[in-house]
């Protein structure tokens, strides 16, 4: 069972934490990784590009000149794609980019995830993560005290302070335990999780 170290705000080791090894110690599969990422950035499009094709341009209802006698190749409509002004041919149309993964399988790509970054040591615990008021200095200070840059914060609780304080800073997000997602922790170097945060974590991804 791996094991990692519990800090408070001033990184000071206040103990020592058991990590569940279903979780944090588990095989990392690159492949469901790959999936569940492709998966996750393919559901954020939207797909509503959308151009008029011949039908859907206003105008053209008369036949442009007579069918025989003018030497030209016969026309019905001045809206067909050959013409200024007319509809486009072949273009792109609404459509739905969603793909699904089931619940086990995308349990297991996080776990993958979280196992990869502990043996990368880029997993940082702490005790809690409060702050007495609004103060982006502090939650500058904070993050230089752990020597973090460019980090996904994982809290049990995003308080008023805390998102304040933190949403001016570069390459921080934060984050609620519920959205933990596969994207975030491949793209931030460092995780922090609160010790109430990992604890419910490993309670979900166990089930």
């Amino acid at each position: 069972m791996p094991s990692i170290a519990l800090y408070n705000m001033t990184r000071q080791q206040v103990g020592e934490i058991q990590l569940s090894d279903d979780v944090f110690g588990a095989e990392v599969k690159e492949h469901l990784m790959h999936q569940a990422l492709r998966i996750q950035l393919a559901n954020r499009r939207a797909g509503t590009v959308a151009v008029k094709n011949r039908s859907a341009v206003s105008g053209g209802g008369k036949k442009p000149f007579k069918q025989k006698g003018t030497g030209n190749a016969r026309q019905g409509c001045s809206r067909a794609p050959q013409y200024p002004g007319g509809g486009v041919a072949f273009g792109p149309q609404p459509k739905e980019y969603n793909l699904s993964m089931n619940k086990k399988a995308r349990n297991a790509a996080i776990c993958s995830a979280l196992s990869m970054q502990l043996k990368n040591d880029r997993i940082t615990v702490i005790d809690k993560l409060e702050f007495d008021k609004i103060s982006t200095q502090d939650f500058v200070g904070f993050m230089k005290r752990f020597d973090l840059e460019r980090s996904l914060i994982v809290t049990d609780e995003l308080n008023h302070n805390l998102m304040l304080s933190a949403r001016n800073v570069p390459h921080i997000k934060l984050l609620k335990h519920d959205g933990l997602n596969i994207h975030d922790m491949l793209k931030y170097k460092h995780i922090i999780f609160t010790q109430g945060s990992v604890q419910t974590v490993e309670g979900v991804l166990q089930k």
